[in-house]
């Protein structure tokens, strides 16, 4: 995707719907002398109390637009992603010698249902950490209200605890994390941050504040984390890196005593990611199922995610005290799991039900579907051990 090109401290300005967020978060701008880094703007966007697009009881996650979703997720398209994802969890429980799954970012509960169905006995505790109240109600529902004999195992944290230990999933839960944004003028690289249109004193009135881009420059040395001489980049180049995802990878690494987890999300390793031709970053926005680059309008009613730097994470999972198990593609970690002999039930799509089964299990293998932008990394704290999700494929030399 393009961003606009800037050589200074404006841009292009967005309409902002009359949102109680919108006015919350022009405030802010205003509290902080006019500008607000993107970091700051995306965390209140998704995650303001009450009013974010996570936290202000929007429905997210579903099939169709007409269900008031904006977004669907492996484990909504098929029970079968959990079902295969469950043996790669099973394995890790063995080899680890623990007994607790913890999820992070559990969406609707679909995935918690398909593991916990799989894994029986075997998981003692499942644990769900997930910062949106709306979703938590979701997963209640789903989870207890379906299932009243879970009623001992399943628990939600509100925080961290000191330690843990079992096999962590989190399944799109590091591209809902606020990023930085940088800008090359073709000079030096600048902060990219969100300013106000009009900042008079009439505009602090304003029911429909409008947002705008705005940079400024960069601490020194701050520049994307890439081997690429600055030169290399095009004038208007616009990319993000990961702070926030990276230090609660590496918390979870050290909190963690014993165990290993499993991260499954949309991305590229470091080499790919800051490839100079790509001029525009990986910042999207989704809204009733259709996808739009522009954070700054239709603040608290649209998601917004960047694609994963797959080496930083590794990186950070790394200096918390995790082992890299492996790193590969979405559609051969699922292969690796068994994906194929699922499809191999499906047979010839004689009925309408088959024919949607294999169709979902198709979008979640095929390279031009989520087979191949989304990827799995695996770590381990303790016992080594082959995780059968990465026997074939790996890439972890890639990152």
């Amino acid at each position: 995707m393009q961003r606009p090109s800037t050589t200074g401290p404006s841009v292009v300005a967005a309409p902002v719907s009359a949102h109680p967020l919108a006015l919350l978060i022009a405030h802010e701008i205003r509290e902080r002398g006019g500008w607000m880094r993107f970091e700051r703007f995306m965390e209140l966007a998704l995650y303001a109390p009450g009013l974010g697009y996570y936290s202000g009881g929007r429905r997210v996650l579903g099939q169709m637009p007409q269900d008031g979703s904006d977004f669907v997720t492996a484990p909504e398209l098929t029970p079968l992603f959990g079902e295969v994802l469950a043996r790669q969890v099973a394995q890790a429980l063995d080899a680890t010698g623990t007994d607790e799954i913890w999820e992070f970012g559990a969406g609707s509960g679909a995935l918690a249902e398909q593991l916990l169905g799989e894994l029986g006995d075997r998981i003692q505790r499942y644990t769900i950490v997930d910062l949106s109240g709306t979703l938590r109600d979701r997963q209640h529902q789903r989870l207890l209200k379906r299932h009243p004999e879970l009623v001992h195992k399943v628990v939600w944290a509100d925080s961290l605890p000191d330690t843990l230990e079992g096999v962590i999933v989190g399944n799109e839960v590091l591209d809902a994390m606020p990023v930085h944004l940088l800008a090359w003028n073709g000079e030096v690289w600048q902060e990219r941050g969100v300013a106000l249109a009009d900042a008079t004193a009439a505009d602090a009135q304003a029911e429909t504040p409008t947002f705008v881009w705005a940079d400024r420059p960069a601490p020194a040395g701050v520049r994307p984390p890439t081997e690429h001489s600055d030169e290399a980049f095009a004038p208007g180049t616009v990319t993000e890196t990961h702070g926030q995802a990276e230090a609660f990878v590496t918390t979870l690494a050290q909190l963690m005593t014993r165990g290993a987890a499993f991260f499954v999300d949309y991305g590229f390793p470091e080499a790919e990611y800051y490839l100079p031709q790509r001029t525009g970053g990986t910042l999207m926005c989704h809204h009733a199922h259709r996808s739009d680059p522009d954070p700054l309008s239709q603040v608290g009613e649209k998601d917004i995610t960047a694609h994963v730097n797959f080496t930083g994470i590794a990186l950070a999972g790394q200096e918390g005290g995790w082992e890299v198990l492996g790193y590969t593609s979405q559609g051969r970690f699922l292969m690796n799991c068994g994906l194929g002999e699922a499809l191999a039930r499906t047979g010839d799509a004689s009925t309408a039900a088959d024919l949607k089964a294999r169709n979902a299990l198709q979008m979640l293998v095929a390279e031009h579907e989520m087979g191949e932008l989304f990827k799995v990394i695996g770590f381990v704290k303790g016992p080594w051990f082959d995780a059968i999700g990465f026997a074939h494929g790996d890439r972890t030399h890639t990152l």
